[in-house]
């Protein structure tokens, strides 16, 4: 009612910009007839300034850390020079199986082969 984006809307930019990542990796997150899953152990955001309804801005992933099962990332919005919310996401690789519960694998070496942990985006030229 006040114009603003819902704060619950920031973790939906936070998983595109996720899944725009993994095609830019030569990746789908969920591709079809895969039976490895990626259940979110961790999301947070930190809020710096209020987003409009309307108003463009730019979602900048990238891999924090990626350990034997699970890969973290830093997601930032903003518009222009202008900080909007800095957010944090971590998931973990499953093994999906009918009538089994979800346990914990190591992530495949195809995936995790394809991504880097990157500088921090205040390190960066």
């Amino acid at each position: 009612m006040a114009g603003l984006v819902h704060f619950s809307r920031f973790f939906n930019y936070m998983e595109e910009g996720e899944h725009a990542l993994w095609r830019a990796a030569g990746l789908s997150i969920h591709p079809r007839g895969g039976d490895l899953g990626w259940p979110r152990l961790h999301a947070s955001f930190d809020f710096h300034r209020a987003l409009r309804f309307e108003e463009e801005f730019d979602i900048r992933m990238r891999v924090a850390g990626i350990d034997e099962r699970t890969l973290r990332y830093t997601c930032h919005l903003s518009r222009e020079a202008t900080k909007i919310a800095t957010g944090q996401l971590t998931i973990g690789c499953v093994r999906l199986r009918p009538d089994e519960p979800l346990r914990g694998i190591p992530i495949p070496y195809e995936i995790a082969s394809r991504f880097a942990i990157a500088p921090p985006l205040e390190e960066r030229a």
